[in-house]
């Protein structure tokens, strides 16, 4: 018998299997490995986060706005040009109108006489700092209660999630407010109200996460191995389990704000009225929008900005961190 005659190779087979890498004959190109595309596979989640982040426009966005907020109130001393409290124009202020802008004030003054781009300026630095510390508050307590349940089970669970069940009944602006009404007027009570209220959203969403990984293949293959349940949690379960409590955070910091905001409009913020904040100012400005519109229309536009750009930037995360959301 003759044996079969193989053609000559006209050089090195490439990885689709074939001479020169050409795709293999009789198989779809989709089913042919390609070594050029890119792999994510073996890269880290946090850095194949990053490199999806910096594709999104709506990421890019969202980053400049919050890196704004920030970099403004930060810099609130050296940007405004004059102190919060300053009302020494308060005779230039009429019942009918107030000064627009001009060369000593770029964007004029308030119905108290005082500069309003100073008033807005050090106002997101009060944004920012009840807002980041009522989430902080938000995320510690939360965070403790969903890792009692997540981590123990069994009646643990069941006691921790039946007062969050309570605490969710509750409309988050009802609770913040009967907090704020409770404690007084003052921006302490503005970060109690605000943190508590957003206690049930951290608590189910790391108790969710937990729960998740409490069946996956490294927490059965550590347990075998006769580690400690505490250290499981602790050292496995838990640092697995954080991302998308941290994403949460980041949209739950545009709430806070939001909230802030409300909060000071109803006159539940700081009294002292030489203390620049966004809400505080829609309140100032009702009795002027006829004549003076955009007393109003200012520190809105910044509540409104400052929200958006975090929500585009924890939508962004959520969708580079969790592959169900990923597009």
């Amino acid at each position: 018998m003759s044996g079969v005659v193989l053609p000559p190779s006209s050089g090195p087979v490439g990885p689709g299997g074939s001479a020169g890498g050409d795709p293999v004959p009789g198989l779809p190109s989709a089913l042919v490995p390609d070594a050029t595309a890119a792999d994510e596979r073996g890269t880290s989640l946090w850095r194949g986060a990053w490199r999806r982040l910096r594709r999104d426009p709506a990421a890019i966005v969202g980053a400049v706005v919050v890196l704004a907020f920030v970099l403004v109130a930060l810099l609130a001393p050296v940007i405004a040009p004059y102190a919060p409290a300053g009302a020494q124009w308060a005779n230039q202020v009429t019942p009918s109108s107030v000064p627009g802008p001009s060369d000593e004030h770029l964007l004029g003054l308030d119905s108290f006489g005082s500069d309003l781009f100073t008033q807005l300026v050090y106002g997101a630095r009060q944004s920012l700092v009840i807002g980041v510390v009522s989430t902080a508050i938000g995320l510690s307590f939360g965070a403790a209660l969903g890792l009692l349940a997540g981590a123990f089970g069994g009646w643990v669970d069941t006691l921790v999630m039946r007062v969050v069940d309570i605490m969710l009944s509750i409309p988050s602006l009802l609770l913040a407010v009967s907090i704020a009404a409770l404690v007084g007027p003052s921006p302490t009570a503005l970060m109690i109200a605000i943190g508590a209220a957003q206690v049930p959203i951290f608590a189910r969403l790391l108790r969710g996460s937990l729960l998740s990984q409490r069946r996956a293949d490294y927490v059965l293959a550590a347990s075998s191995l006769g580690l400690r349940h505490r250290t499981v949690v602790m050292s496995h379960m838990l640092p697995n389990s954080l991302s998308p409590v941290i994403v949460q955070a980041t949209l739950v910091l545009a709430t806070a704000i939001i909230e802030v905001a409300a909060l000071s409009y109803l006159g539940l913020g700081d009294p002292n009225p030489t203390v620049a904040e966004w809400g505080r100012m829609l309140v100032r400005a009702q009795d002027r929008l006829s004549t003076d519109p955009h007393l109003a229309l200012l520190p809105g536009a910044c509540i409104a900005v400052t929200a958006l750009g975090f929500t585009l930037l924890g939508e962004a995360l959520r969708e580079s961190l969790d592959p169900t959301f990923r597009r």
